[in-house]
């Protein structure tokens, strides 16, 4: 147990930010003498705390000295002396008062010149206006959420929360989304017990420690736990086994929060016990919506500045991160404040964020973009996306040995100049570096833009390699094309009657290659592209 900084009423010490959160009104020990006797001011109540030390050192020695004084048998050291100041304290102080025996008293009798209500206004309001704009505007209640159809009045979702029947769920994301908001609002909505952790900051012992506490809140009220884990991808793969049979057996209700690919990041194991939902990003209209609720909220009287098209603008540059937008408005309303300030400096001052992940799913879907916009001929859009992945830190060793591949896959025989050439800029990357390999770079993905292509070799390659890995995997080689380098081998006709094809006019002779299985069989197509065409 200990005693709330703010208000000075008991709390368990686990649930003491709860307490705070709640504006100090609930999760309160109703039984106060269970609270260990404090050792110093401490403990005493920010508000109490500051009116108990306006005193002199002196005065308190004097108020202390008392009550030590009778708990100290006369006879227990002879060098003892009695103080000099030996002034009784005033009858009306309650913390000198022999009754209690030198102990603090309760919260409620010590002279307080403060309102107990007008101090936690005073606390819960230094709270909130230390928050970030973007805390201060969580949703309150799922009704409250924009943007995400899941937990509108008739998504999947909303359902199983209307019945507080929650299973375990993955909710997958793009940063600034709501996945954090959605936990909380389920567990309150529900009735569940609500814990956070940070896969960043916890370990497997505190883990099975909440699973310990679930189980025994469970078993002792009746109510469930959710276990919200932020950023789970970030436990490794062992330490996600340790979900798996608090999960199962549904001692906790686990909702994971991630913006990686829950396939590549998550075993399969957790997978399985969990629902995945996937959280699309914020369009700019429901980002907007969301900033005309904040500065409705924060600034009933905006300055000038900070009109609709100054919020569409924000909103573009979020990039579907609501987090994002509210902290660039939060910034944007101190600086429009300021009486030199413009509109172009105002939107210079504000910075532009790139979302970007070159471990994650953005570092994949425009690669991709890229491959796929060379093998479109579309020269503009693989500028594009060459020009984003530069912007976003991209190793520019990878965009060169991907055209490298491009070279190959997807002109091939129809330019066989190309492949040289995207070797050139890996090598003009790997010589000079950025800014200026950029140019190399840019060179190579034109000229593969534009050129002829051909899958020619492509496709002949993946038909030879599906026959390898079916019906031709241990086909024997023909025998007079095997090697003969010992006389046994020549004994039994390796290399017999092979046709050295040199010594041949135009090097042509008759003579099968492919094993006997596989005679007449053809990889190699006459034509450069596909037979399908696009209506």
């Amino acid at each position: 147990m200990v005693a709330c900084p703010i208000c000075g009423r008991v709390v368990r010490e686990s649930a003491i930010n709860q307490h705070i959160d709640s504006g100090c009104k609930s999760f309160v020990v109703e039984d106060e003498s269970r609270l260990p006797p404090p050792s110093g001011a401490f403990f005493q109540p920010l508000a109490k705390r500051s009116n108990a030390s306006n005193g002199s050192s002196a005065k308190n020695k004097t108020q202390i000295a008392p009550a030590a004084s009778q708990s100290t048998p006369k006879s227990s050291s002879p060098n003892t002396s009695t103080p000099k100041n030996t002034t009784a304290p005033k009858p009306s102080s309650p913390v000198a008062a022999p009754e209690n025996n030198g102990k603090r008293p309760p919260p409620d009798v010590i002279d307080d010149p403060e309102p107990t209500p007008k101090r936690k206004q005073t606390a819960k309001n230094a709270i909130l206006s230390s928050m970030p704009l973007a805390e201060r505007m969580r949703p309150r209640s799922l009704s409250d959420v924009i943007g995400q159809s899941l937990i509108g009045p008739s998504g999947l979702l909303r359902g199983l929360i209307d019945t507080k029947r929650v299973p375990s769920l993955i909710l997958w994301g793009s940063p600034g989304t709501g996945k954090t908001t959605i936990a909380r609002l389920i567990a309150s909505t529900a009735g569940y017990r609500f814990v956070e952790i940070n896969s960043s900051s916890s370990n497997v012992a505190e883990v099975k420690k909440l699973f310990s506490e679930a189980r025994a809140e469970l078993g002792l009220t009746g109510r469930k736990t959710l276990l919200f884990c932020d950023e789970i991808h970030r436990f490794s793969k062992t330490q996600q086994d340790v979900f798996l049979g608090p999960v199962e057996a549904g001692s906790i209700t686990l909702v994971g929060a991630t913006t990686e690919n829950p396939s590549f990041k998550l075993v399969n194991a957790l997978l399985s016990r969990c629902r995945v939902f996937t959280l699309a990003p914020l369009t700019e209209g429901d980002i907007v919506s969301i900033l005309r609720r904040a500065l409705a909220s924060e600034c009933p009287k905006p300055p000038p500045l900070i009109d609709d098209a100054f919020l569409s603008y924000l909103a573009s540059s979020a990039s579907g991160d609501a987090r994002t937008a509210l902290n660039l408005l939060e910034l944007s309303l101190s600086l429009a404040s300021q009486p030199s300030t413009t509109l172009s400096s105002l939107k210079t001052a504000l910075t532009q964020t790139h979302i970007y992940d070159r471990a994650g799913d953005a570092h994949y879907d425009l690669i991709s973009a890229f491959h796929k916009s060379i093998r479109g001929s579309s020269p503009d859009a693989a500028l594009y996306y060459l020009a984003r992945m530069l912007a976003g830190g991209e190793d520019p060793l990878f965009i060169a040995r991907r055209l490298i591949v491009v070279a190959s896959e997807d002109v091939g025989m129809a330019d066989c100049s190309l492949l040289p050439l995207c070797v050139a800029a890996h090598d003009t990357v790997m010589k000079i570096g950025l800014p200026e390999a950029r140019i190399a770079l840019a060179h190579a993905t034109v000229a593969t833009a534009l050129a002829k292509k051909s899958t020619r070799v492509y496709r002949a390659l993946n038909a030879a390699m599906a026959v390898v890995e079916g019906e031709g995997r241990d086909l024997p080689v023909p025998v007079h094309l095997r090697n003969a380098p010992t006389r046994l081998m020549k004994e039994l006709g390796y290399g017999q009657e092979y046709k050295y094809n040199p010594d041949f006019v135009d090097g042509r002779v008759k003579q099968e290659y492919l094993p006997e299985k596989l005679v007449g069989r053809v990889f190699l197509e006459e034509r450069d592209l596909g037979t399908k065409v696009d209506p």
